[in-house]
């Protein structure tokens, strides 16, 4: 149960690592044969996710101020996935959790945490650049 998604995980890093990130700071996603940010087309603002790639890309490449300046969110959702990936994968292939049992509260609270952090990234992102 564990396996399947400790190597998504490691697979979204590889995949992160492939792409070029975008100097714009998004689109790196285009890379993929997604389309644009439909919220850029329809509206002309960033969404929160935008960035969330190039993030990503970035994360992997170990270049942290670029990667937080992309999308803050993004670079701690990679930071999660190099760490869960692993523990995940490790503790599937031995049988028994990796150092220590999970605890759901810790995750429930940095899931909330980085959603939040999102959004406020995105709202100072929109009062400050315009």
């Amino acid at each position: 149960m564990l396996l399947g998604p400790g190597l998504v995980l490691i697979g979204l890093l590889i995949t992160a690592r492939t792409l070029e990130p975008s100097p714009d700071g998004f689109g790196t996603h285009r890379g993929l044969g997604l389309p644009s940010c439909s919220m850029i087309a329809w509206f002309g603002i960033r969404c929160p996710s935008c960035g969330m790639t190039t993030s990503w890309a970035y994360a992997t490449r170990g270049d942290v101020l670029a990667s937080l300046n992309a999308n803050i969110g993004g670079f701690l959702l990679a930071l999660g996935a190099a760490g869960l990936g692993p523990y995940l994968t490790i503790s599937s292939l031995s049988g028994k959790w990796f150092l220590a049992p999970p605890n759901e509260l810790y995750f429930a609270l940095a899931g909330i945490s980085i959603i939040l952090i999102t959004l406020i990234d995105w709202v100072t992102r929109h009062m400050y650049i315009t």
